[in-house]
């Protein structure tokens, strides 16, 4: 029988999706299932997005340019003006979501073997994207007790060798909520210009930072343009994940044509993806506030109610729409498994996405897990009651363990 890849074999499971067959099989069992381990916002998609697939009447579908619809890019252009992130046109390649913008900027920034540091906790597809690319994630880790603030400019510093390629941050964290301070960003930029690197950076929750700081846009900082590799989605502020609409931004010319050989060999972005996009920017202030007051009074109440829990603990996210918590277990993966396949309370189960699989550390994150305030308030706490409960029964299950 042929050998499959090691490339596949070494390809890192989804903490967020590896435990939905679980979730599934718990639904066929009829039980209520609280959703909490996905980023799939249940708010509405801006009526404008609806209304630009009605209006609709092409006679065929065609592929799109590979570096998207000139279109959807100035509009882009005007977007990203609004948060004073002063690029260009030319600047913009639309891409099939912010996945693929990671992957493309990998892949046209690394050879086999380079290294690229992450702040860790980190976005798990980070790593596999990575290995798609034949390069290695070097992690540093920050810790819960911190809040995950940024560690200090020296840590970075003792990781950097001759294959060091850049540095990676999502700014607002996925999974941990922190946004980097200004101070922390100038560090961040210190380092890239001291050492030659490209900085990558991940801001699709750009329109979610509730500690009334400014957003700090890697575009903002000074003398390192050039170094910059914006990765953008409309997934997240708009509530249309499935349209698969992101974006690659760089004013570094010649990144730009490494990345559109990757961009032409696929041929083009979702062309009706596009076209929902473009309609989605003209969403009205009152649609893009009133999402950002929900997700404000959601992550109150989901934080808070952690808080009440006996052994648990999470700090207060500063932007996006996810907290890393810390339960009273001595192996979160084993727990998220087990409210699925062996709890119910009051017909329900809850679906949280273990905190491990976001680092590469051994051992960090095996008592927390990730968990997205994607449903509405009457939701959460019926999740809260639901974990409250599998924590106090699963403390004699552990304890059977612990004496067998």
């Amino acid at each position: 029988m042929p050998q499959i890849s090691k490339r596949g074999e070494e390809m890192p499971a989804s903490p967020i999706r590896r435990l939905v067959p679980l979730a599934n099989d718990a639904v066929r069992r009829g039980l209520k299932v609280y959703r909490l381990n996905i980023g799939q916002p249940d708010l509405p998609t801006p009526p404008q997005a609806f209304e630009a697939l009605r209006r609709i009447d092409r006679k065929v579908l065609e592929y799109s340019p590979s570096e998207g619809l000139m279109s959807l890019r100035k509009k882009l252009c005007e977007y990203y003006h609004r948060f004073n992130i002063d690029v260009d046109v030319e600047d913009i390649i639309v891409t099939s979501g912010g996945s693929e913008a990671v992957l493309f900027a990998f892949m046209a920034c690394l050879d086999p073997g380079d290294e690229i540091i992450v702040p860790e906790p980190a976005y798990a597809n980070y790593m596999a994207f990575a290995i798609s690319a034949g390069a290695k994630i070097v992690t540093i880790p920050s810790g819960i007790e911190s809040g995950f603030a940024l560690p200090p400019v020296e840590e970075f510093e003792k990781l950097i060798t001759p294959r060091t390629k850049g540095i990676l941050i999502c700014n607002p964290n996925n999974p941990t909520g922190y946004l980097y301070s200004m101070k922390e960003m100038l560090q961040i930029r210190d380092l890239v210009k001291k050492h030659d690197l490209f900085l990558f950076s991940d801001e699709v929750y750009r329109e979610f930072c509730y500690t009334g700081a400014p957003y700090i846009s890697a575009f903002h900082l000074p003398d390192i343009e050039h170094h910059v590799v914006l990765i953008d989605s409309v997934s997240k502020r708009y509530n249309e994940c499935g349209i698969r609409i992101g974006a690659l931004i760089t004013k570094n010319a010649s990144l730009r044509k490494n990345v559109m050989k990757f961009c032409q060999a696929r041929l083009s972005p979702p062309l009706l993806g596009q076209l929902v996009a473009e309609a989605s920017i003209d969403a009205s202030p009152e649609y893009m506030l009133s999402t950002y007051q929900e997700y404000v009074e959601r992550r109150n109440f989901l934080v808070d109610g952690i808080n009440r829990i006996p052994g648990c603990y999470s700090p207060i996210p500063m932007g996006a729409f996810y907290t890393v918590a810390s339960l009273p277990v001595k192996d979160a993966d084993r727990f998220c498994e087990w409210c699925l396949q062996e709890f119910e309370f009051e017909g329900a189960t809850i679906f949280m996405a273990p905190a491990s699989g976001f680092y590469t550390t051994p051992g960090k994150g095996r008592n927390e897990v990730r968990l997205a305030y994607v449903l509405e308030k009457p939701e959460l706490a019926k999740a809260l009651r639901v974990l409250e409960a599998a924590l106090a029964a699963y403390a004699d299950v552990e304890n059977g363990i612990a004496e067998s």
